[in-house]
């Protein structure tokens, strides 16, 4: 019971990461405030466990990210930890082809959202023991080739912003730090190339098989991997860690396959390999 008597606000928790980080913590004792623009499936959530208040909320709405905040301070005397985590996939255009709309639009929900999330909830968290914020960010926001543009963009600003925050707010005794999925077995996939809700579960069994081919670890990630990385960077066991992130990819990112897999012909192989 880690997070006993505390209180926690999750941003999309209707669904993959942030559902299993708010029944994570819950469980382990915090009462949690799950806001979602998925209002339904905020409150299916906070059916599973009486500690979970489900709030509708639209984190492109700056208003609605205040309120959601100061429903959670109200109920519980103030904030420990806050997950930053809605999102989507974003504007799928090339930076060549993209609207402004797509632009803004993907910037406010991925970014921005992020910003006034500790806007507003650092004034109920200043001085309170071990509070934390954590922020999603990506593997994209490594280096292009793993999202669109745009997604990989605001997702390297998470990163900077979580690191800018961090120094901010440590007066106030508050650590931020992020996580970075990779290939997370959730509906963010599905969503980005428009699928019908049908083809979710088929969608992620593609995803389950494809990921025993792009990384060293022969699955895919699940919502609670990230969950558990979540929860270590709050708790008391993760409390020396600030302003930096944490890799949750199953090894995506620790080079090309050939680095990993001895039946895959490196660049030196290939060289030697040459007439």
């Amino acid at each position: 019971m880690r997070f006993q008597n505390k209180c926690v606000v999750v941003t999309g928790a209707a669904s993959g990461i942030g559902r299993a980080t708010a029944l994570l913590f819950a469980r382990e004792g915090a009462t949690v405030f799950a806001g979602d623009i998925d209002a339904q499936g905020a409150e299916a959530l906070a059916t599973e466990v009486e500690t979970i208040t489900a709030v509708g909320c639209d984190v492109c709405d700056p208003d609605q990210i205040k309120a959601l905040m100061e429903q959670a301070a109200t109920a519980c005397g103030g904030i420990d930890y806050l997950f930053n985590n809605a999102g989507a996939g974003g504007a799928l255009a090339a930076v060549d082809e993209i609207d402004v709309d797509g632009w803004d639009h993907t910037m406010a929900l991925l970014l921005r959202s992020v910003a006034m999330g500790i806007r507003h909830a650092v004034p109920h968290m200043k001085h309170r023991p071990g509070a934390a914020i954590v922020n999603t960010s990506s593997v994209a926001a490594i280096g292009p080739g793993y999202s669109p543009t745009t997604y990989a963009v605001a997702k390297a600003g998470v990163l900077q912003l979580t690191r800018c925050a961090a120094t901010d707010l440590a007066r106030y005794g508050i650590r931020v730090n992020a996580v970075q999925p990779g290939f997370i077995n959730t509906n963010i996939f599905a969503s980005v190339l428009d699928m019908p809700k049908e083809q979710f579960e088929a969608s992620k069994a593609a995803i389950a098989q494809m990921s025993s081919h792009v990384q060293p670890v022969a699955r895919a990630g699940l919502p609670g991997d990230v969950a558990e990385a979540v929860a270590f960077l709050c708790s008391e066991q993760g409390s020396f860690m600030n302003g930096t992130s944490m890799i949750i990819d199953g090894g995506l990112t620790i080079g090309p396959r050939h680095t990993w897999d001895q039946n895959t012909p490196g660049l030196m192989d290939a060289i030697q390999a040459a007439p």
